[in-house]
């Protein structure tokens, strides 16, 4: 953990903020006519939050969100999970609200994207086209698209209609889960639950000739680079952002609200190899305690940005400071 604790967290991580603190925006903050058509339309508004990192500006969007239930948490019973979510107050009777968020990087000459959301395919989402034009933005004009892992919460938006949505971009996956969510062997093996992400991983392949399966952390841009977080998927990774002596780290999903970052042996249903998953969250959560480091986190509350502190032994995640400031 040391090489990965120096990298992903060197220089501090205090926010380069807009206004002095984050920034958050209810549809395109320049458009009075988007902001009558928003303020109509409540229930469909997508939130957008933004901050600076030295001289790139990341805006967190939101694809939408969907309730796990209770006894996809291995490691805790069902009870034991909502019991947690009802201390929490966040308790929902159909399980834990999971938010897809995503992130957008932009430094002038270069957008990048962190995921694309299930897209319809889980629960209440598909909302990321929506955030695009509250930010004036088509998908055409992404230049790039970090996938984070082969699951269908990530990626679904590259391929949802059975098209390339992002034809301009080139996009980067880790080999490794390229190398298994393709692999037929597997697909044949795996429970249903996993079936769309093979199907969809096979669409990317397919629908993407500008796929670079990479290997190991990298720098795609000056400022951005690839973290490895193995565990979760054989090739999950997270993305780290810095600039100026400010850092930013995209974790995908290290993080599950309600049971992290207190319990490390807690999974979720989803992980491939649940002892490397609770290995890495055992190496990876203390380091970014220590250093304070400021984290975003694809499914915790919306937009996912806060950092793992320690309290009285026990780490916990306390969300970054995002109120309007002058």
């Amino acid at each position: 953990m040391t090489d990965l604790s120096r990298r992903a967290f060197a220089g501090g991580v205090s926010l380069g903020i807009i206004g002095g603190g984050l920034m958050p925006l209810l549809g395109p903050a320049a458009s009075a006519a988007a902001a009558a058509t928003a303020a109509a339309t409540p229930a469909r508004v997508t939130p957008l939050a933004q901050i600076r990192i030295g001289r790139f500006t990341v805006t967190a969007l939101t694809d939408g969100y969907a309730d796990m239930p209770y006894n996809f948490f291995p490691g805790r019973t069902a009870a034991q999970v909502e019991q947690a979510a009802k201390t929490q107050h966040t308790a929902r009777p159909s399980g834990v609200r999971f938010v897809f968020n995503q992130y957008l990087i932009e430094d002038g000459e270069r957008r990048v994207l962190l995921d694309t959301g299930p897209a319809g395919s889980i629960g209440q989402t598909g909302a990321l086209p929506q955030a695009f034009t509250a930010l004036g933005l088509r998908r055409d004009q992404i230049d790039a698209v970090i996938v984070t892992h082969m699951h269908q919460d990530h990626m679904g938006g590259l391929v949802i209609g059975g098209q390339n949505n992002y034809p301009n971009a080139e996009l980067y996956i880790d080999r490794r889960d390229v190398t298994h969510w393709t692999d037929p062997a597997k697909r044949a093996g795996a429970p249903d639950y996993l079936q769309t992400s093979f199907r969809m991983s096979s669409e990317v392949v397919r629908l993407y000739p500008r796929l670079q399966a990479i290997d190991g952390e990298r720098e795609i841009v000056r400022g951005i680079s690839i973290v490895d977080l193995t565990g979760h998927t054989p090739g999950h990774i997270g993305v780290r952002i810095e600039d100026a002596g400010q850092s930013l780290i995209m974790v995908s999903d290290m993080l599950f609200p309600v049971v992290h970052p207190a319990a490390t042996d807690v999974g979720f249903l989803f992980e491939q190899d649940p002892a490397a998953a609770k290995a890495m969250r055992d190496r990876f959560l203390p380091a970014a305690a220590s250093e304070g480091a400021l984290i975003a986190a694809t499914h915790m509350p919306f937009p996912g940005l806060g950092r793992i502190v320690s309290d009285r032994g026990q780490l916990r995640w306390q969300v970054a400071d995002w109120a309007m400031q002058t």
